[in-house]
């Protein structure tokens, strides 16, 4: 029997993901990954620590080098860009650096062509003199434009920055430039940072910002930047929340306001689109294509929860890879679902959530009635030295029970990302936030307590919203006989 051959479009997560997993089913494949840039397998995620200095090396960030994928027999086309997809053909059409073409047959194709920068509508972004990298003014997403960074911070020694968005990447970024010794200024259009999470807890990220020295302007709306006449190197105008306009003059611009799927490639061969523009897939992660898989940023994502939706996360493209680069094979594996789980430390603290909250759950038509609760039990126990609050807000369902989302503010030595993850292994199956208690959790007075925080937090939530069901619980079993209230 013939080998298969198989080809991956894209070398980050999901791309490389599905390379290894065809390479591990079956070592007789003819695997090629097609990479449009010469960083095959670099963690996105960890560019803010080199920026930072944290990270001593920009190679450091790969979690596997060149060497080590060849290694598995893979091969791996850096700089070649993937033009088009010939489907009756089954065959990809790519451009080396050097302009050379090729046609590269495939019995199936997988397609992680990942997500691009968000572009903003702010005047000097776009047009034939819109200002860049040479300018200062930067994007971030991919390890080229992180090298642009690197360059503006030595060639130019900037004293200040402003960093124009406040989700994930953009916290990290205020963070890692003020590590460097810049002064920062953090600009968000919506009420607070992190809109990801409730805004009661983005409050507490906004004071961890202010606290180490960050100027944050939440509320506020830039509309153009411009080359300074004089004093700094350029101007940034915008609108307060009072309606109120000013500009700001500094030496470095970072605008991170997220990130669109990059579908180009899939739609112009006739893929069907989904949610946000993103490639529709099912949850063996086909395309409507005939032996073409897609996974990773550019498709669209199988919710637990909300069902179809579009949520860019590392974890998800590498379980999504893994999947696609399976079923490439013959094999029938599925993606069990996201639950959007994330966190991210900002200087000394943690925010993480899983699930939903209150007006996610509310407009998921499944007809739920979500109640949020709010808590703020102490990471461990308060007579050995140390203890802090985790602020916690539980998500469930006033009619059911059922657990809906988490969200969680601590100090870093607070264990912020694993209990996280508790609440999203109960959400995973199902549980009702009344089981969280009866989950057999570890305990020892420097590390937790005998019932842990995000147990403390269920109970809260039922305290407040499921008093119904505990009564229901204390009723007579039958007659003479009534539950224990031990």
């Amino acid at each position: 029997m013939a080998s298969r051959r198989i080809v991956a479009i894209g070398g980050s997560d999901a791309g490389i993901s599905a390379a290894l997993r065809v390479r591990e089913l079956d070592p007789d494949s003819e695997v090629t990954v097609v990479v449009a840039d010469a960083y095959p397998n670099f963690s996105i995620c960890g560019i803010p620590y080199y920026v930072s200095g944290e990270v001593g090396h920009w190679s450091d960030l790969a979690h596997r080098t060149l060497a080590e994928l060849k290694a598995t027999g893979m091969q791996v086309r850096t700089d070649t860009l993937a033009t088009g997809i010939d489907v009756p053909g089954r065959r990809l059409a790519v451009r080396d650096a050097d302009g050379r073409t090729e046609q590269l047959p495939y019995d199936a194709l997988i397609v992680g062509t990942g997500a691009v920068s968000s572009r903003p509508p702010i005047a000097g972004l776009a047009g034939p003199d819109a200002l860049g990298p040479v300018d200062g003014v930067h994007l971030l997403h991919s390890m080229g434009d992180t090298f642009a960074v690197m360059q503006s911070l030595a060639a130019r020694r900037p004293k200040t920055a402003v960093v124009v968005g406040a989700g994930y990447i953009g916290l990290e970024m205020a963070e890692a430039l003020t590590t460097r010794g810049l002064k920062v200024t953090q600009i968000e259009a919506l009420p607070e940072v992190l809109p990801t999470v409730d805004p009661e807890l983005g409050a507490l990220v906004h004071a961890e910002l202010t606290a180490h020295g960050v100027e944050v302007l939440t509320g506020t709306t830039v509309s153009q930047i411009a080359r300074a006449a004089s004093g700094h190197v350029l101007d940034v105008r915008a609108t307060g929340p009072d309606g109120t306009t000013f500009t700001r003059g500094t030496d470095l611009v970072l605008v991170v306001v997220g990130v669109t799927p990059d579908t180009a490639l899939a739609a112009a061969a006739g893929a069907e689109l989904g949610v946000q523009g993103a490639i529709e897939v099912d949850e063996y992660m086909r395309t409507s294509l005939p032996d073409v898989y897609a996974a990773g940023d550019c498709v669209v994502t199988h919710h637990r929860l909300l069902g179809k939706t579009w949520l860019p996360l590392g974890t998800t493209a590498h379980k999504q890879g893994r999947i696609a680069g399976e079923n490439a094979l013959g094999g029938h594996r599925w993606f069990a679902g996201s639950l959007g789980t994330q966190v991210v430390k900002v200087f000394d603290l943690v925010a993480a959530r899983t699930g939903l909250r209150d007006h996610e759950a509310a407009a998921a038509g499944r007809g739920w009635t979500p109640a949020t609760t709010a808590s703020r039990p102490d990471d461990h126990k308060a007579y050995y030295p140390g203890a802090a609050p985790i602020s916690i807000r539980v998500t469930g369902d006033t009619s059911s029970g059922l657990l809906l989302g988490a969200q969680l503010v601590g100090r870093r030595g607070a264990e912020i990302s694993k209990r996280v993850d508790t609440y999203a292994t109960a959400l995973f199956h199902g549980m009702p936030v009344d089981g969280i208690s009866e989950l057999d959790l570890s305990y020892t007075p420097p590390l937790g307590s005998p019932w842990d925080a995000v147990q403390v937090a269920a109970q809260a939530w039922m305290s407040e919203h499921h008093l119904d069901v505990q009564r229901r619980m204390l009723q007579p079993i039958d007659e003479g006989h009534k539950l224990s209230k031990n």
